[in-house]
């Protein structure tokens, strides 16, 4: 696929890191990359904030990173949108962004905001929209912790029940797992492309670049063997994913 839709469970779950680690893998196996964000909200630069773009930027160095709206308030894109005043963003706007991206690099990466079904603009669209717009499959960032197994089941069946294949990765593995981590570990459903180590988006941005394809299946230009981690989630054994330095 040249198109990737990169959205999550909940916000804060750590789709900006999965998907700077996708650009570095796609990078890594000769693949030009670019990476957009729709919308994003709660990015008030002369703060000093870090919006999700800049993020990507510093950790993989895509050749293209682009911001099509953001918006002060931390609220949902289409209501951040409506208290700033702003026109809401039209779908259409984001459709030609991606194809445009699309025909100037092999991958484009689409990261949403929040989860799956958050309103993002003009009449309500959400990442799921999108999804079904451009025919794109979506990788589904989850936790590891307790409540995983309902979130992203119900994330799964909403991209099953509209025709689009889902992948999941654990955005944030914990440096020292309990039993529920194992669990969900063998247990979270769908396909598993990855796990990314707490932390990684704390990594200095060689090392992040040097690891992040450890952290991906091949279906995700990576390297890591999920499957092999998820059978030996139910026996818990120590863990041997890779952890930042």
């Amino acid at each position: 696929m040249s198109i990737w839709l990169v959205s999550g469970t909940d916000t804060g779950i750590g789709k900006t890191v999965v998907t700077a680690a996708t650009a570095v893998a796609a990078a890594k196996v000769g693949q030009s990359v670019a990476v957009i964000k729709p919308a994003e909200s709660g990015i008030v630069p002369d703060f000093g904030m870090e919006s999700d773009m800049a993020v990507v930027a510093r950790l993989a160095r895509p050749e293209s990173t682009r911001v099509l709206a953001s918006y002060p308030d931390a609220l949902s894109p289409l209501a951040a949108a409506q208290e700033a005043g702003a026109v809401p963003l039209a779908i259409g706007d984001v459709i030609e962004a991606v194809r445009v991206a699309e025909h100037r690099y092999d991958v484009v990466l689409v990261e949403g905001a929040g989860g799956l079904l958050v309103p993002i603009g003009e009449g309500r669209w959400t990442l799921a929209d999108l999804a079904v717009a451009l025919r794109a499959p979506v990788v589904v960032v989850s936790r590891a912790g307790l409540g995983t197994l309902n979130h992203t089941a119900l994330t799964l069946e909403a991209l099953a029940h509209r025709g689009i294949n889902g992948l999941v990765v654990l955005g944030s593995w914990p440096r020292t797992p309990e039993l529920v981590h194992w669990r969900n570990l063998a247990d979270v459903p769908g396909e598993l492309a990855g796990v990314l180590p707490e932390g990684a988006g704390a990594l200095d941005p060689h090392e992040f670049r040097a690891q992040a394809p450890g952290w991906l299946s091949p279906a995700l230009y990576g390297r890591a063997d999920p499957a092999e981690l998820r059978r030996e989630g139910v026996a818990g054994p120590p863990p041997r994913w890779p952890e930042p330095a």
